[in-house]
């Protein structure tokens, strides 16, 4: 027997991200909380909106995607090694993924880069 799930299905976990998700945070160690997030973040943006997203749209081989897109211009408000971000509602950490290692200074200027995650197809 075959298997099929219709987008629609795979669009209602990455339109929560999208609709729900209006703080990202670049962190020094993966959070377990949005607390967490807030407290080892280095970077910011807290005024997020679904205009941040791209998608969701068919990704690159089976399946679903979702891209956070890129931040720039951001005031870095601590210095540390940033490896992660996050996202968060304003109560609930929501998406943590790891980004490439690098020094931040405060003060300094930060660019976030765009992150896409993806839900396969059934298989």
């Amino acid at each position: 027997m075959a298997k099929y799930v219709n987008d629609l299905i795979l669009d209602n976990g990455l339109n929560y991200w999208k609709n729900n998700a209006t703080e990202v945070y670049l962190c020094t160690s993966e959070p377990s909380d949005r607390a967490t997030a807030i407290s080892t973040s280095v970077a910011s943006k807290t005024n997020l909106t679904s205009g941040d997203y791209t998608g969701p749209a068919d990704d690159d081989s089976s399946g679903r995607k979702l891209t956070a897109n890129a931040q720039s211009g951001l005031t870095a408000s601590g210095t540390g090694t940033a490896t992660h971000m996050a996202w968060c509602s304003g109560t609930t950490l929501l998406v943590v993924t790891t980004v490439t290692s690098q020094a931040v200074t405060s003060g300094n200027t930060v660019n976030l880069p765009a992150i896409a995650d993806e839900i396969a197809d059934a298989v």
